[in-house]
C-alpha cells in the first residue's frame, strides 16, 4: 500500500492508495518539514507519494494567482519540485475527469463539483490516512500528532482548520476517522492531543 500526500479538499479522490491530507499538498506550507520528519516515522519512505490536483484554493491563494488555470499550472511544478526536495515520489495531477492512473501505483480525481465547495465538515484521520472516502469533508491528516511538540502541532493543525473555515464561511463540524493500519492505541493518542488543541 502506497500513502499519497494530497490536499485536504473535499473533491480529491485517491482510487487506489491510502490518502494522507495536508493543505496544497504541503506546498508553500511552512510547517510541511517538519511535518514529514513525523510522517516518514510513521510510514515507509519509499510507500510515501506526493500528488497535484486541480482547482486547489490554497495555491491559487498562496501564490497570489488570477486564475485555476495559473494554479493548475503552478502546483505541479512546485509538488514536483517539494517531492525532489524531500525525496519523495511525485505522481502526476488529479484532474477533474474519470480516475486516471498516476505514476507509482496510485489512481485518483476530482470529483467535487467544479467551482464550488460543498463540506460542511473537517476529519481528522488519526490512524493511517483516509479510509472512507466522504465528499462532505476537508480532510487533515493528524496521524502524526502524538510525535509532535505541541506548539508546532496546534500551528500546523490551526493554519489548515482557519483555512477551511474561511473557505466554507460557516463554522464547521468537527469529526475524527479513528480506523487504520496504525490501530486503536495511536488513533486515541492522536485523538487526545487533537483535543487538547480545542478540537
Amino acid at each position: 500500500m502506497v500513502y499519497v500526500i494530497t490536499c485536504g479538499d473535499e473533491g480529491v479522490q485517491i482510487n487506489e492508495g491510502t490518502r494522507l491530507s495536508v493543505i496544497g499538498s504541503g506546498i508553500k506550507f511552512e510547517y510541511f518539514p517538519q511535518l514529514i520528519k513525523y510522517l516518514k516515522k510513521l510510514f515507509p519512505e519509499d510507500k510515501l507519494r506526493i500528488v497535484s490536483s486541480q482547482e486547489n484554493r490554497w495555491i491559487k491563494d498562496q501564490f497570489d494567482l488570477n486564475t485555476f488555470e495559473q494554479a493548475d499550472a503552478t502546483m505541479q511544478q512546485q509538488a514536483q519540485a517539494l517531492a525532489d526536495h524531500e525525496d519523495l515520489l511525485y505522481v502526476g495531477f488529479l484532474p477533474f475527469a474519470d480516475p486516471k492512473v498516476l505514476k507509482h501505483e496510485v489512481k485518483g480525481h476530482m470529483v467535487r463539483p467544479k467551482g464550488v465547495h460543498i463540506a460542511n465538515k473537517i476529519c481528522f484521520t488519526l490512524a493511517g490516512g483516509e479510509q472512507t472516502f466522504n465528499l462532505g469533508q476537508y480532510q487533515i491528516s493528524a496521524e502524526w500528532l502524538h510525535l509532535a511538540d505541541k506548539k508546532i502541532a496546534k500551528k500546523i493543525i490551526d493554519t489548515q482548520v482557519d483555512f477551511y473555515q474561511k473557505m466554507a464561511g460557516d463554522k464547521l463540524i468537527i469529526v475524527y476517522e479513528e480506523k487504520g493500519p496504525l490501530g486503536e492505541k495511536i488513533s486515541q493518542k492522536n485523538k487526545e492531543v487533537l483535543k487538547s488543541l480545542g478540537y
